[in-house]
């Protein structure tokens, strides 16, 4: 591989595009100012707006939420894992039927995987625009989003119907549902009963992993985050390490496996036989399995990078070990 065809393969922050009406609450305040960016597959976007960077998968989704201060994500759930890596500012996660269950804050560097089968949702706390970086398990990252009742609510009263086939329609611009489409159903009573309420000690403990404590780990070899043994376990079929310049990749490697690289902290070298090349945070590099590679620091100071790789585990609910 050269190193146009590895450009090619490399999505830089500064270039993401954004779509703002990616979701139902693209109208509703408080929500309505929030951006989607869909990097590696299509992602879980509503809208035929939005622009796909990579579109061929390696068995999960990548993607960003990017919003101003006090911009919050409605409550939704999913069917696959949901992990997020806070890439810019600090952030409150909420979850429960109503968002009142339990709630974390995540700093800069720190992650979490969020259960499955709960409806959570996510608001930018600090004070600039922030940034956290998504991993979405399966091809087709679990069929789309469940919202709770009362978004799809909100949504229609702002002009927003979201169709049975999960396309949104924006009545502001005339859009209609096309004959023979119906609108999304809500959850009945029974079915939301079946949605748990865990509380913020239920989740916390095997679901967040702070960022400074994963650079004390990863000081001789990266940690493995998620995964079967990993810190946080889980098999959503990808597997979440932590590098840092103590534990970077100095010899080249190859894997049957693909490779997702996304600095958090530093400049990073990624070379392979075709050449050198550098990336930073906020990028997202693909590396093709079979490829030798290997990725380090290229400059002193503070550096960390996200890698992930896709196994064998179907993607499906979170996984509990016996």
């Amino acid at each position: 591989m050269n190193i146009f065809e590895m450009q090619k393969r490399i999505v830089r922050y500064g270039e993401l595009i954004p779509c703002k009406t990616a979701f139902i609450d693209a109208h509703t305040p408080g929500s309505n100012q929030k951006e989607n960016f869909t990097i590696i597959g299509g992602g879980v976007s509503e809208s035929a707006d939005q622009h796909v960077h990579i579109k061929d998968t390696p068995g999960f989704n990548i993607g960003a939420a990017g919003q101003p201060p006090r911009c919050r994500n409605s409550l939704h759930s999913h069917r696959t894992a949901e992990v997020f890596f806070v890439l810019k500012g600090r952030w409150r996660f909420f979850w429960g039927r109503w968002g009142t269950a339990g709630e974390v804050t995540l700093n800069e560097g720190d992650i979490i995987n969020i259960p499955t089968g709960i409806f959570r949702g996510f608001e930018n706390i600090g004070t600039d625009y922030g940034m956290i970086m998504a991993i979405l398990g399966g091809d087709d990252a679990g069929g789309g989003v469940i919202w709770a009742p009362q978004v799809i609510e909100d949504a229609s009263n702002h002009g927003l119907i979201l169709a049975e086939t999960g396309r949104l329609y924006d009545t502001k611009k005339g859009q209609h549902l096309p004959q023979g489409v119906k609108t999304m159903p809500i959850l009945t009573k029974q079915e939301l009963e079946k949605y748990p309420e865990p509380t913020t000690k239920d989740v916390v403990p095997n679901h967040v992993a702070r960022y400074w404590d994963l650079m004390a780990m990863a000081d001789n070899q990266p940690a493995t985050v998620i995964g079967e043994n990993g810190i946080l376990i889980d098999r959503p079929g990808f597997e979440v390490d932590f590098l840092t310049k103590d534990s970077s990749q100095q010899t080249e490697q190859s894997t049957e496996k693909h490779t997702i690289l996304m600095p958090m902290r530093g400049h990073w070298t990624l070379s392979w036989k075709g050449g050198d090349i550098i990336i930073n945070p906020g990028d997202t590099a693909a590396i093709p399995p079979n490829l030798k590679h290997k990725v380090y620091p290229s400059m002193t100071g503070e550096s960390s990078l996200y890698r992930i790789t896709n196994t064998s585990d179907p993607a499906g609910p979170t996984w509990q070990k016996n």
